[in-house]
């Protein structure tokens, strides 16, 4: 059992403390709270503007997991040309240059997930210079962890996609995960996790400062293609790069097969078990200020 700070805790730091100790089912509930969070900043019609681990909060009051400020802070003097914020976290078509939208969230949702998965950052090994801006917008994304259960994986890719219209909305994201966390992490699929899987992860981990991970920055990049997808051997070749540290987990090559089998397995259990009307939505529910921001604890 994980005992939490009596004081908010960034899920930076909340993962380096514990990721060993996390069960799926507490990796889901943390992903379930926040694109929950999300959800509500959005249905305010607001967007938020610098989205990353360190400003994703665990609320010891409510034990939920929470959305902090809108990334309104940034430095007043950022021109037209530049932006704001923690480059592995920031949509491709937005390091090119669009502006923040909500389709630009759910891709940092997106990061946001393979973290929880991965116990680390994204690209971790990268500076966050033009050549890793340049990768992201020509379609290199972390590779998938192994273990990874079939459904999360399938979402986390959905929300990375370069295309900002395949993206699912802050809705949708919420309630496939939602329905996945009712319906998916029983029993059963607690049992069948491998525990070679979760020490081969938890050995390959990289080691991080929190201090200097979550710094955002003005960013300004030029002559950068139109975001686009990577092929599968394009994503091979940027695992083979030579800046590329062959023990961080977000690049490692895995075999993953009878993982593959277990997950299908239970996945058409899910389709067989999941009734869409037992997921109910209050219209009515808002939030004045995020940081008092109340998860129904039936989610």
């Amino acid at each position: 059992m994980l005992v939490m700070n009596s004081m908010d805790v960034s899920l930076r730091e909340f993962l380096q403390q514990n990721h060993n100790q996390l069960s799926w089912k507490e990796k889901f509930q943390i992903v379930v709270d926040m694109t929950y969070s999300l959800y509500i900043i959005h249905e305010e019609n607001a967007i938020h503007r610098d989205l990353h681990s360190g400003n994703i909060l665990h609320s010891p009051r409510s034990n939920k997991w929470y959305i902090n400020e809108l990334g309104l802070s940034g430095p007043a003097d950022v021109s037209s040309k530049s932006i704001y914020g923690n480059l592995p976290y920031i949509a491709p078509e937005v390091i090119a240059g669009k502006q923040v939208t909500k389709a630009s969230n759910i891709y940092g949702i997106a990061m946001l997930m393979w973290e929880i998965s991965s116990g680390q950052p994204p690209f971790t090994n990268r500076e966050h210079d033009y050549n890793l801006a340049n990768d992201i917008v020509n379609g290199m994304r972390p590779n998938i962890i192994p273990g990874t259960p079939l459904e999360y994986k399938s979402l986390m890719k959905q929300s990375w996609d370069a295309d900002p219209l395949k993206r699912p909305d802050a809705y949708t994201l919420w309630k496939k995960l939602y329905e996945i966390n009712l319906y998916y992490l029983n029993e059963l699929y607690e049992a069948i996790q491998s525990e070679e899987t979760n020490d081969d992860v938890n050995k390959k981990s990289a080691n991080y400062t929190v201090g200097n991970l979550h710094t955002s920055k003005v960013y300004q990049f030029e002559n950068l293609p139109e975001p686009r997808n990577a092929t599968e051997e394009e994503q091979e070749a940027f695992r083979n790069k030579s800046y590329d540290n062959s023990d961080n987990i977000g690049f490692n090559k895995t075999n993953n097969k009878d993982e593959d089998i277990r997950n299908k397995t239970i996945q058409q259990q899910i389709k067989d078990n999941i009734d869409e009307d037992e997921v109910y939505v209050n219209p009515n529910l808002h939030s004045e200020e995020q940081d008092e921001l109340e998860i129904p604890d039936s989610i």
